[in-house]
């Protein structure tokens, strides 16, 4: 489901009663600040952190004007610096969020690589993150034609990197259940996108009644906005900032 589709859905998540009551403690990004010297734990979690939100590095890189190979060079060798730096304390300088972290960090990076007239650090041969998995069709749809800031785009590549994984989760959870019919069925109905089938529908569709149908869709919601929820956690400092890079990605989305 695209983001945009999910602005609707995510309105409804900001302010809710559940407010970000997740098991905060052990999110990564928490590892990470409250690490003391070299932990590995601490390693450990932000190599996860920056497995997964490579993709807005790799779209700001690009929008900056680096050619595509380049600018997978170049996003290695951000992540090779910052993985085997080991220097926790300049990370936890940073008290608020991965997302400004990152951005920031990466500023920091490109200037130095231009200094060095670009002398870029390739982390040693290893293929640190998973670029490999950039198709062509999809890099094409992380370089985007219009005129927006390589800023705007990079929050935008990480509000939607952030939305396919809260998505992903929820299908995976379906699917081991073995109610992949019922996961498609209400992907479609959370986006309310056209043709999208109404809940009377999915009841003939799959020999259920309208009122089982409804308390499931409940549930789905239900289950979004917790995943939701953990998603954001891992990437703030304390459970108070949920909500507000929740209505950040809110924002985001619908600009």
């Amino acid at each position: 489901m695209p983001a945009d589709d999910q602005v609707t859905s995510l309105a409804g998540v900001s302010g809710s009663a559940q407010d970000g009551r997740v098991a905060f403690t052990t999110t990564h990004w928490s590892v990470v600040l409250e690490a003391q010297g070299e932990s590995p734990a601490a390693q450990e979690a932000l190599e996860k952190l920056c497995r997964i939100y490579w993709r807005p590095i790799y779209s700001f890189v690009r929008r900056q004007g680096a050619a595509a190979e380049e600018a997978q060079d170049l996003t290695q060798g951000f992540f090779a610096l910052l993985l085997e730096r080991r220097d926790l304390n300049t990370v936890r300088k940073e008290k608020g969020r991965l997302r400004s972290y990152l951005l920031t960090a990466v500023k920091h990076f490109l200037a130095d690589e231009h200094r060095r007239a670009m002398a870029i650090k390739r982390g040693k041969g290893q293929q640190l993150i998973p670029l490999e998995e950039l198709r062509i069709e999809e890099r094409s749809g992380m370089e985007p034609a219009d005129p927006l800031t390589a800023e705007r785009i990079y929050e935008q590549r990480w509000a939607s990197t952030l939305l396919d994984r809260v998505l992903s989760r929820l299908e995976d959870k379906y699917r081991t259940r073995g109610n992949a019919a019922l996961f498609d069925s209400f992907n479609q109905l959370l986006a309310d996108e056209p043709g999208a089938p109404s809940q009377a529908d999915i009841a003939v569709q799959l020999g259920m009644t309208e009122n089982a149908v409804a308390q499931a869709f409940h549930r789905f919601r239900q289950s979004y906005q917790s995943l939701l929820r953990e998603e954001i956690a891992h990437t703030v400092a304390t459970p108070a900032d949920i909500e507000n890079e929740l209505r950040y990605l809110i924002a985001v989305i619908r600009a």
